[in-house]
């Protein structure tokens, strides 16, 4: 009996493990519902998307999105909803239907693109505060993005949907 406790305590300390290597105190788990990691970003699949209060149609609509791609972090989930964190910092919930993985962020300030992940590098391109781009590969401070056919790395920290440690879980 020891034994099958004893492997279930090792088991639910997995699941609820520090796994962010972004941030080791934000904790990570993998949802019952979806099978996913949760918190984590995903981003809204239609041009119109209602934020409701509750996990049903039967809640009232607290927010209207109408950005398609925006991402959205999912930080709890039930059969069919989704609780998600919006940039802005707003939680609202969302059918599961109207949510799609990608790698979509949005920078959060004005942010000059640079040529390599330092500061001193080449200007690439300026893009302003809102513009949705395409994450590439991160390192520990930077990230490459791309937009509009234009490609350079921005810090990290001005991205919403690079990093996990966002979640303030």
């Amino acid at each position: 009996m020891r034994l099958r406790w004893a492997t279930l305590g090792m088991l639910s300390v997995l699941l609820v493990a520090p796994t962010s290597l972004a941030d080791p105190e934000v904790v990570t788990r993998i949802s019952q519902f979806s099978g996913k990691q949760v918190p984590r970003f995903e981003m809204l699949k239609y041009s119109a998307v209602n934020g409701r209060t509750g996990p049903s149609r039967d809640h009232a609509v607290q927010w209207r999105y109408e950005r398609q791609g925006l991402p959205v972090m999912i930080i709890k989930e039930s059969a069919n909803w989704r609780r998600v964190r919006d940039p802005s910092g707003a939680e609202v919930w969302m059918h599961a239907r109207m949510l799609k993985a990608g790698d979509d962020v949005m920078l959060q300030a004005d942010t000059m693109l640079k040529a390599k992940p330092d500061d001193a590098a080449k200007d690439v391109a300026f893009f302003g505060e809102g513009v949705l781009a395409d994450l590439g590969r991160c390192d520990a401070d930077w990230c490459q993005v791309s937009s509009k056919g234009l490609t350079g790395w921005a810090r990290r920290s001005a991205l919403w949907g690079a990093d996990i440690s966002e979640a303030g879980l």
